[in-house]
């Protein structure tokens, strides 16, 4: 049997997204038996996390399973899908990463746990939101993976309002959990692209 490059790009896709649920669910499970002491979650933070799972997931979802919007589809080349691969499988070793250096203080939401402590090492000694950068690389690897330009911008969107209605609220979060030391932390990393932003 041989495969177009489309459905090479669709079926990474879909391991990649299994992946993704198969990394977070122990650490959701994990979560919910560590008490929250302080919890900023609002409206804005919940429109943020619908927009990147609609944009992530969904979207590209809805694609792979119906082929729509077949209008807008571009041709699948196979040097895209070997970038769309690296990039989305690179997404998901931060992804787990990540997960793994925040351990217990982990959260989907804006939460800060009992016994919470401020996380400099791994990832988090580059820059200050990594599982945001693996959400971008996620994006940047699915506009490969999946060749469709709705889709594409899909995971941009998805992605940048997600970062750009919770940066700032998590970073007060935090300054106003740990002060000083969080701000030295913000003095000497980058938000979400090491050296540069």
């Amino acid at each position: 049997m041989n495969l177009s490059a489309a459905a090479v790009g669709q079926i990474l896709w879909v391991l990649g997204v299994i992946a993704w649920y198969v990394i977070r669910y122990p650490f959701e499970r994990r979560a919910k038996r560590v008490r929250i002491v302080t919890n900023r979650r609002s409206f804005v933070d919940m429109v943020g996390l619908v927009a990147a799972t609609l944009g992530l997931a969904v979207v590209p979802g809805i694609y792979v399973a119906t082929g729509f919007p077949e209008a807008a589809d571009y041709p699948a080349r196979m040097w895209a899908i070997a970038i769309g691969a690296v990039s989305f499988f690179s997404a998901m070793w931060l992804f787990r990463r990540t997960h793994k250096e925040l351990g217990k203080n982990w959260s989907i939401s804006l939460e800060i746990r009992d016994k919470h402590q401020l996380v400099s090492g791994g990832p988090y000694a580059l820059v200050r939101h990594p599982m945001y950068t693996s959400f971008l690389l996620m994006a940047l690897g699915q506009a490969f993976l999946l060749s469709n330009w709705v889709v594409a911008l899909a995971g941009f969107v998805g992605f940048a309002l997600l970062f750009f209605l919770r940066v700032d609220k998590e970073e007060r979060m935090m300054l106003d959990s740990f002060g000083g030391s969080y701000r030295d932390y913000m003095d000497r990393t980058k938000r979400l692209i090491p050296y540069i932003y």
